[in-house]
């Protein structure tokens, strides 16, 4: 017993924080889903690490990680989960190091449908970049009738992720594979917001099938840029160890961003103008005890560079912006593609309904995807925060990390009660400032 403590002391704050994450996110209830890895014993044995049958992952307990065989079925000895053949079968993936099965609520309701029983329901395609290029395009969405630790899903689905990073169960939530726990809980964290993209946009009467049929026939044409693919090395790093105040400013506005579902989590970027360089998140998004690097870069431009980077290092040169934050609001992507009545465009600007939105902002100006940098430049001079139609929201500030983080955590209060007036048929052109029809 000595030993396998030993082994759950070294995943328990990994999992610990992931499950704690994964509640405040809303893609768990109080005791679903379960989180597995390899892990090898003092012997230098590969076992697993998984979560117990009923535990409550946001209040995860050392005694609630069993630690089994990945090729020995000894999982009832060890109250193990229900599901550990099926997250044995997926950690026996060449490559695949953790798995992790989520309800995420949001791409649930986004992939139910009212067929008849027994079918097989169509793959979920996402509209958003980050869902879009991270989940390969689309998703295979499997039924079962018995929709939990059946034989049938232990074979199919560890299956499906062989070629695939993401499989779903109707009904159900999804199960993901990484070379990671963090890149499996990425996943997940990515696709139900992907969902929660698609329940919008049903919402407003978008025509969501029209738009993924175009996305499918030219998705360059339809995001800014793919996004860089999701890294797992190098997340404690930190280049200014000595900027006490400079890491907290960066801390509170990552936990922030995750918490309010301004961006999923490590996704987003945020940077602070140094003298000759910039202080750099490329995983803005950071719940607590799960972070992602921070850099201290050139402010210069340099070849191959990321174009994330490239963008935060283009608006420095062209202004005396002292901070840049990029997020994926799902509110503001939904409303990019939203039509006014007789219009057969998607609108240009999103105009605040709300009190605090008109006080603050006269209109918020929307970019096609592919923009050119000097008009996303000369529209942050005027407007501080723009949205690009598949491309995310890019906000900047004069003076602070907290000061650039209003932007987006505004745009998204103020999408969402745009998205709600919307949804009830109110007429926004009775709602709206006068003053903004004139923007």
């Amino acid at each position: 017993m000595k030993k396998e403590w030993s082994a759950i002391d070294r995943v328990f704050p990994l999992m610990s924080a992931i499950g704690r994450a994964s509640l405040a996110i809303d893609i768990q209830d109080s005791h679903s889903g379960n989180l597995a890895m390899r892990i090898k014993d003092e012997n230098g044995k590969e076992r697993m690490a998984i979560t117990a049958t009923g535990s409550q992952k946001g209040a995860l307990e050392p005694e609630q990680i069993c630690i089994p065989s990945i090729e020995e079925p000894d999982f009832g000895y060890y109250k193990s989960s229900s599901e550990t053949d099926i997250h044995a079968a997926i950690l026996s993936i060449p490559g695949v190091n953790a798995s992790m099965h989520a309800h995420t609520k949001e791409l649930t309701i986004a992939t139910l449908d009212d067929a008849e029983k027994p079918s097989q329901p169509d793959d979920f395609v996402p509209i958003d970049p980050l869902g879009f290029y991270h989940l390969q395009g689309r998703v295979k969405v499997d039924w079962f009738p018995v929709p939990s630790g059946s034989p049938e899903i232990a074979e199919r689905i560890p299956a499906r992720l062989k070629d695939h990073p993401l499989a779903v169960i109707q009904g159900h939530g999804a199960f993901a594979r990484g070379k990671n726990l963090k890149e499996a809980f990425f996943l997940l964290s990515v696709a139900n917001n992907s969902g929660c993209i698609i329940n919008l946009a049903r919402r407003i009467k978008l025509d969501v099938e029209t738009l993924r049929q175009k996305i499918l026939a030219e998705p360059n044409a339809s995001f800014s840029y793919p996004p860089a693919e999701y890294g797992i090395e190098a997340d404690e790093r930190c280049d200014f160890p000595n900027e006490d105040e400079m890491i907290r400013e960066f801390q509170k506005a990552g936990e922030r961003i995750f918490q309010s579902r301004l961006s999923p989590f490590h996704t987003g970027s945020i940077s602070a103008r140094g003298v000759k360089t910039l202080f750099y998140a490329e995983k803005a998004s950071c719940p607590k005890d799960l972070p992602g690097p921070l850099l201290e870069l050139s402010l210069a431009s340099e070849k191959n560079q990321d174009k994330e980077l490239a963008i935060h290092r283009a608006i420095y040169k062209e202004s005396n912006f002292q901070t840049v934050m990029h997020c994926y609001v799902p509110e503001a992507e939904v409303l990019s593609h939203h039509n006014l009545p007789g219009q057969a465009v998607p609108v240009d600007r999103i105009v605040p309904v709300d009190a605090e939105g008109s006080f603050l902002y006269l209109v918020i100006p929307i970019l096609p995807p592919k923009f050119e940098i000097e008009n996303l430049i000369r529209l942050l001079h005027d407007y501080k925060v723009v949205v690009v139609r598949g491309g995310g929201v890019w906000a900047v500030g004069s003076q602070s990390i907290s000061e650039v983080l209003h932007h987006p955590s505004s745009v998204r209060e103020i999408c969402l009660y745009r998205i709600s007036a919307i949804e009830r048929g109110l007429d926004l052109s009775q709602m709206e400032p006068k003053k903004a029809k004139k923007w």
